[in-house]
């Protein structure tokens, strides 16, 4: 896997990721010089066609991102991906026509835009059955054992089966998978997959009990003849961007590298934040009388809701939004949101999707009191109980509380023990993993959640 901006990329998804750009561009310049043979290098060179070409490249990259066609664990079936290609080349011809109608002198020649559509959807269905071809065959696939019997081990082993893109195959001993394995099965089970013709090329290591089950002569062995050999967390947390809980102990947080929180970086994050808080509020200025105008006419109460919040340090301070809910939402005290809430509005609702409920938080931002991301601000209510029921839950509140954050475009809403269990998680990550890159790809990834409309309740 490649690690960008602090984020841990398969290899697979990047080739994607290069070659359908390259294949845009080539359908493109090919249509160009089979409709325009003579004129075909004056209008790519001199008349900015090649230009022109690369924004189509971009947009069809963009488009291709927003329907999740580089994050296969969102497809289920191999067919919704040829259909979803199909729907984003109908979407670039709309965007095209319109363009080319606005302003006629973005089009690269006659009829080179159909073809070259044309062109690319034939070469773009013909590139992912190839590509799902190539990911398949055993030669560009590591072996790898899961070392472990518990629901541990089968989580890893799910997750593997479900991720193709990490080309990975999970094998099994020659008598098959193993429930309540002693320490001699798994020796056994390591001899005889090393002795096969293909061998072993990984071993993830997902025991619930090391201390006595651990056959470590064997994974010794398999290390000295190059076998990889990986704790489960390490692989989930390449994998799924996310520290586990469970198995998470002290030393895992004092010798690992990362959750070095710096002054300087804090200071230099501060000024970035408050940059794009600036400037995104001066952007949706404008918006502020419709919006108070549709939130008084939707239900009878304030126009903006404010809430104290646990923030840096565990440091309490007034968190502001546009009210979502009825004005007695609370009567009965504090409760989660859930999903279709009868305590929201019909407006309140359509607002908490599309994050406009959220637009004056960027005050607290330029306050000081919060950052443009990092993990969400929970009431002092729900801290105190979640900080007893959950290992490490204090250590979110070591940098400043976001509008926006890893958890919330890599995870659901939270209205569950469980649940806010699983966003600590992606939270531990980014905190272990800060930087201004991170920041910077969950800002973009966050207008992707915005406009699908994922996350909120």
């Amino acid at each position: 896997m490649i690690r960008l901006f602090n984020v841990y990329y398969p290899l697979r998804a990047l080739v994607l990721f290069i070659c359908e750009p390259l294949l845009v561009v080539c359908s493109f310049a090919v249509a160009t010089a089979l409709l325009d043979a003579p004129g075909a290098y004056i209008a790519l060179v001199y008349e900015g066609g090649l230009l022109k070409i690369a924004g189509i490249a971009v947009m069809t990259v963009l488009l291709s991102y927003y329907f999740d066609l580089y994050e296969p664990q969102r497809i289920s079936e191999r067919w919704e991906i040829y259909f979803r290609l199909l729907l984003i080349l109908s979407v670039l011809s709309f965007i095209l026509a319109g363009i080319v109608s606005v302003l006629p002198e973005s089009d690269i020649g006659p009829n080179v835009l159909v073809a070259g559509i044309s062109a690319l959807a034939v070469a773009l269905v013909i590139w992912r059955g190839v590509y799902g071809w190539i990911i398949g065959l055993s030669m560009f696939r590591e072996r790898v054992y899961v070392l472990g019997s518990g629901e541990r081990a089968n989580a890893v082993t799910r997750i593997l089966q479900a991720r193709r893109d990490a080309g990975m195959e999970v094998v099994v001993s020659d008598s098959g998978p193993r429930e309540n394995a002693q320490l001699t099965d798994f020796a056994d089970d390591l001899r005889s997959l090393s002795m096969r013709r293909n061998g072993l090329d990984r071993v993830i290591v997902a025991m619930e009990d090391r201390r006595r089950s651990m056959p470590i002569r064997e994974l010794l062995d398999l290390r000295l003849q190059g076998v990889v050999i990986e704790e489960a967390g390490a692989l989930m947390e390449r994998l799924q961007g996310k520290l586990l809980l469970e198995g998470l102990n002290p030393s895992a947080l004092i010798f690992t590298e990362g959750f070095r929180v710096k002054a300087s970086q804090q200071v230099f994050r501060r000024l970035v934040s408050f940059a794009v808080a600036l400037i995104a509020l001066t952007i949706c200025l404008p918006f502020f009388p419709l919006i108070i105008l549709a939130v008084r006419l939707s239900s009878p109460g304030p126009i903006f809701f404010r809430q104290t919040r646990v923030g840096l340090y565990g440091r309490p301070f007034s968190i502001y939004k546009f009210r979502t809910m009825r004005q007695d939402a609370e009567t009965k005290g504090a409760v989660w949101a859930s999903r279709n809430d009868p305590r929201i509005t019909p407006l309140g609702r359509f607002m908490r999707k599309t994050r406009l409920d959220e637009i004056p938080q960027l005050w607290n931002v330029l306050r000081g009191e919060m950052a443009f991301v990092g993990p969400r601000p929970e009431r002092p209510e729900f801290v105190q109980w979640l900080t007893s029921e959950i290992p490490y839950y204090d250590l979110r509140h070591i940098i400043r509380p976001g509008i926006t954050g890893w958890a919330q475009v890599r995870y659901q809403y939270g209205a569950s023990l469980e649940e806010t269990k699983q966003k600590l998680e992606f939270d531990l990550y980014y905190v272990k993993h800060l930087s201004l890159g991170l920041d910077l790809l969950i800002m973009f990834e966050t207008l992707k959640t915005i406009v699908l409309r994922r996350g909120a309740q």
